[in-house]
């Protein structure tokens, strides 16, 4: 791995260090100030709107981190794989979970806990910032676990 592989995915490890702290101040300082983010499955149905997972790490993503965070409030991360190449893309393989206190999107808290894989795909910027956050997983795996079976 390059020099620039090897920052790229520091910077990543340490992202999930501080989420694994529930830190998401240090989460947002380790991004750009325009980064953006997108978080693909994530729907959050309003009576007026619907919310989805894209815009920026400062307003969307921290949102959404803190949102989990509360609703969650053993939320942890395993992360599985770090890779990296010498652009400064780099891909994380993880488990995310925890057990649910309040309510989250349409889930009402039922105490139910959940554990599933995600797919994290990060850009790192020459001056080791992360200005790109992109995230997949199974939202029906995750809904099913903690009990919420209404399909809309």
């Amino acid at each position: 791995m390059t020099s620039r592989g090897r920052t790229a995915a520091q910077v990543v490890a340490d992202f999930f260090d501080a989420y694994r702290r529930h830190d998401v101040e240090a989460m947002v300082e380790k991004c750009t100030d325009n980064a953006d983010f997108s978080y693909v499955p994530f729907e959050l149905w309003g009576k007026q709107r619907v919310l989805r997972g894209d815009g920026k790490v400062r307003t969307i993503g921290k949102v959404i981190w803190t949102g989990l965070i509360n609703s969650f409030p053993d939320l942890f991360n395993e992360v599985h794989t770090v890779d990296a190449n010498e652009h400064g893309d780099v891909v994380v393989t993880c488990d995310i979970g925890g057990t649910q206190q309040i309510a989250w999107a349409l889930a009402a808290p039922q105490g139910k806990k959940f554990r599933e894989p995600h797919l994290f795909l990060f850009h790192v910027d020459e001056s080791g910032l992360i200005d790109k956050v992109k995230a997949y997983w199974n939202n029906a795996g995750i809904n099913t676990q903690l009990g919420h079976l209404e399909v809309d």
